[in-house]
């Protein structure tokens, strides 16, 4: 029998790096696993493991104009000792959280890929090992870097990734996961050695100077961390392969340029999205009526090439005329109205309109039993707060019919929930579970931030007590070769198109709720930053002072007659059982008998809804008479429900029963029930159905309820 010796085990190309990592060990392996991808790694963070592969075709797809990179956050649940939930018990499709933390590493790894790159790349970043306080999200970030940096795939990096807290008013890099149930700053950013290349954050009303020191804190922290990823490349890195161009004929783009510019020049210079792409049908036929029999393929390639054509126009304009397409100076905001109450039945509802972004959103209160329930690797079971954004074909005048929610949609509905949450009621404050739904009816630019408008609106609207108004705007960039460049204040869908930049902001006048930045160039200088967060934070204020509060210029004081209407108390624990009942029969009753809805925590704590406060009023009443005890020396009303005969002497009774409060029965011994001496209850004018008044003296003897009805007296 053959047998394998230990030397035959070894991995020849295996080599292991290690790096502290904001006081924690960062390990990264290769040669051990996946060795028939491009380029993989096992990134090691404390005791986070995260498995990052990069592949790559070996030929370009025909027939597109795009990068085909496709980026996979893959949460394994034994990575966190679960077993997943639902009937199949295995993972299905990714969590939301998943498809966000995909599209945060998706973003600073895109722009770096060559322009003309037509190679299908795919990135798989799979999480094997969770360690709550050294966050999967970052190992996979600094895995894909490193995958892709010494795999043989074209690509312009590395990039390093980390995550910023703030505690106690202390900027903290990688905080643990207590540090960040307390932090007031959830910040992720990347970076090159030079630039930062992507920002995302939530924050509780941070400020605009806070940020700005995080982000380059944050910054200097990557820089440490990119020397030692070149150390890795250094040793390990491959050769970059060679790959045909995917770009226009230049010789072609320059004919048709000179052809048509004034054309397309004409064609833009208007601010209304149907008129420009209106002009720019005769122009398109022009073009190809002119080059068509010259370059055979043309057709196939016009709306990249018109693309490009206009493209070229707009920069030109922005950077060197400091024109925009529609008129407007470069910190000028477009129209903007809001209306709030659009729908009657709606809980709430806002239209904001920004130019020709429209977005529509809907607030809808519900008990906290319809709160989200979360099946992940991390410690969230359930969030009680929902943003849904929706994007239909017709919002920007496009014949397809509606789908399911693609990641963009995801994103986008994730980053206005996030804005909005620092300025929600606690629980406490406000029992109800909360869904909002933006639904873009028009579309040209920044509907993420407009849905962020809306909901402020919405939330007014039906009544929810938020701390402050949020606004979002975006600003944009554009630059050139030569390190020229310029920030623009909230930007249509041309200058989204083909700017370099999409930097999202939204908050209060108090402070940063939350940032998202999208990004074409290979990154952004401290004084780019330090500018887009000044236009923003103005931007913000007024929309805000001019817009949102002349609208509604406060939550309106009660929720709309058709949201349940909740109440909340608070029992001992111990009584839940008293209050549930055997099989639930007692619950179920005042279910039945009221038409509230209860739900009960394990700490004691009920939620009742109802339709109307006369019926959460009643269930309310018959849960506080269940766990109901009286005081020693008060006085209740209480009504006779049995008299107890002596069975030594039929002449006698012993005493009677008395209901003091729904369910809840106490004992009247004979001697209490008058002044004088009496063998039957009856004696007294006191029947079975008779109401009294009776005092609680506390337990007896046998540590039996003792009542009396001649001390009530």
């Amino acid at each position: 029998m053959y047998s394998i010796t230990s030397s035959e085990m070894e991995f020849k190309n295996y080599k292991k790096f290690e790096y502290n990592f904001a006081g924690r060990p960062l390990v990264i392996e290769t040669g051990k696993v996946a060795g028939l991808a491009n380029g993989s790694c096992l990134a090691r963070y404390g005791e986070t493991a995260v498995l990052c592969c990069a592949t790559a075709s070996e030929k370009p797809r025909d027939g597109i104009d795009f990068l085909p990179l496709s980026v996979d956050f893959d949460e394994r649940m034994y990575a966190a000792g679960k077993i997943p939930g639902g009937y199949l018990k295995r993972e299905g499709r990714p969590s939301e959280k998943a498809i966000l933390t995909a599209r945060v590493i998706d973003r600073p790894i895109r722009p770096l890929f060559p322009k003309d790159l037509r190679n299908d790349i795919a990135l798989t970043l799979t999480v094997m090992s969770l360690d709550p306080d050294c966050s999967a999200e970052i190992t996979a970030m600094v895995g894909a870097s490193i995958a892709l940096s010494i795999s043989d795939i074209p690509w312009n990096g590395p990039i390093g990734g980390v995550f910023m807290g703030l505690c106690d008013g202390q900027i903290v890099v990688n905080p643990t996961e207590a540090q960040r149930k307390v932090s007031d700053l959830e910040l992720t950013v990347a970076a090159s050695m030079e630039k930062v290349v992507m920002i995302e954050a939530g924050a509780r009303e941070v400020d605009d100077d806070t940020m700005y020191d995080a982000i380059m804190q944050a910054h200097e922290e990557i820089k440490g961390l990119l020397g030692f990823i070149n150390g890795i490349i250094a040793e390990i890195g491959k050769p970059k392969f060679d790959y045909p161009s995917g770009d226009l004929d230049h010789d072609m783009f320059d004919k048709i340029f000179d052809f048509c510019e004034k054309d397309v020049m004409a064609a833009l210079d208007t601010d209304d999205k149907n008129v420009r792409d209106a002009r720019m049908v005769p122009v398109k036929d022009a073009i190809l009526e002119k080059f068509s029999e010259e370059y055979p393929d043309l057709p196939t390639q016009m709306e990249e090439l018109v693309y490009k054509i206009q493209k070229k126009i707009v920069r030109r304009w922005l950077l060197v005329d400091k024109k925009r397409v529609d008129g407007r100076a470069m910190n000028q905001i477009r129209p903007l109205t809001s209306e709030v109450g659009l729908l009657p039945r709606a809980h709430g509802s806002g239209l904001f309109t920004r130019g020709q972004t429209q977005v529509l959103t809907v607030a809808t209160l519900g008990t906290l039993s319809e709160a989200q329930m979360l099946d992940g690797m991390d410690s969230e079971t359930s969030k009680r707060y929902m943003h849904h954004y929706n994007m239909p074909g017709f919002s920007t005048g496009e014949a397809k019919a509606v789908r399911s929610p693609g990641r963009r949609e995801i994103g986008h509905g994730a980053l206005a929930e996030r804005s909005l949450v620092p300025v929600l009621p606690s629980e406490e404050e406000f029992p109800y579970a909360i869904r909002l739904v933006s639904d873009v009816v028009s579309s040209n630019g920044s509907t993420s931030q407009g849905s962020v408008c809306g909901s402020t609106l919405a939330l007014m609207d039906a009544g929810v007590p938020i701390k402050a108004p949020v606004a979002g705007i975006s600003c944009g960039l554009i630059t050139d070769e030569d390190g020229s460049w310029d920030t623009m204040i909230d930007i249509q869908g041309l200058e989204d198109f083909y700017g370099d930049m999409d930097f999202k902001v939204a908050g209060t006048h108090k402070g940063i709720t939350s940032i998202q930045m999208d990004l074409k160039v290979d990154g952004l200088t401290p004084e780019i930053i330090r500018q887009a967060l000044d236009q923003t934070h103005a931007g913000r204020d007024y929309i805000i002072d001019e817009v949102l509060l002349k609208a509604i210029p406060a939550p309106r004081a009660e929720v709309s007659k058709y949201a349940p209407k909740m109440t909340t108390m608070k029992i001992d624990p111990d009584k839940i059982r008293e209050v549930i009942g055997k099989g639930g029969a007692v619950i179920q009753k005042i279910v039945a008998d009221t038409g509230a809805k209860i739900d009960i925590e394990d700490d004691g704590t009920i939620h009742i809804a109802a339709v109307n406060g006369e019926q959460a009023e009643a269930a309310h009443a018959a849960i506080a008479a269940i766990v109901f005890e009286p005081e020693v020396g008060c006085t209740y009303n209480a009504k006779v429900v049995k008299i107890l005969a002596s069975k030594d002497k039929p002449n006698e009774d012993i005493g009677c029963f008395v209901e003091y409060a729904p369910g809840k029965d106490g004992m009247v011994h004979i001697s209490k029930i008058c002044n004088r001496r009496i063998n039957k209850v009856t004696d007294a004018g006191i029947d079975v159905g008779s109401e009294v008044k009776v005092k609680y003296m506390g337990l007896d003897k046998k540590g039996r309820m003792d009542f009396s009805i001649k001390d009530a007296e």
